[in-house]
């Protein structure tokens, strides 16, 4: 009888090409994700300085913030539309203001007063925890 053998097919899988493409995703997902800077605010720490402090001649305007998110301008309670108009009103030249928000407040109140100082040109922004 003339049959013929049957060619066995490999049921081996090569994975030279598989591990190409892995290495070039790999590659590529490590240098996407050193490209991307991630969306926050641009603060600037203070850094270390030899000479001593000497007292401010100049009074801080002081935003405080309460657990329950309500604002308080120089201790006299404040819409933020309010904050707004007067911290609009003192911008400009060399003003610098405290944002001191108590333990439990919330951080979109700190962000949206940090928010309003930043488009008002305001540089000093000081940051106080009570």
């Amino acid at each position: 009888m003339g049959l013929k053998k049957r060619s066995k097919v490999s049921a081996e899988f090569n994975m030279s090409s598989l591990t190409d493409i892995i290495f070039l995703l790999l590659i590529f997902f490590m240098l996407t994700s050193t490209v991307v800077a991630p969306n926050a605010l641009n603060l600037k720490m203070p850094g270390r300085s030899d000479t001593p402090a000497s007292p401010s001649q100049q009074r801080l305007d002081d935003v405080r913030i309460t657990n329950n998110g309500e604002f308080y301008f120089n201790n006299r309670r404040i819409s933020v539309d309010e904050l707004e108009s007067q911290l609009s009103a003192k911008a400009g030249g060399n003003y610098s203001m405290l944002i001191s928000p108590d333990d439990s407040a919330p951080v979109e109140g700190v962000v949206t007063v940090m928010d309003m100082a930043m488009r008002l040109g305001i540089n000093g922004v000081l940051a106080a925890e009570e």
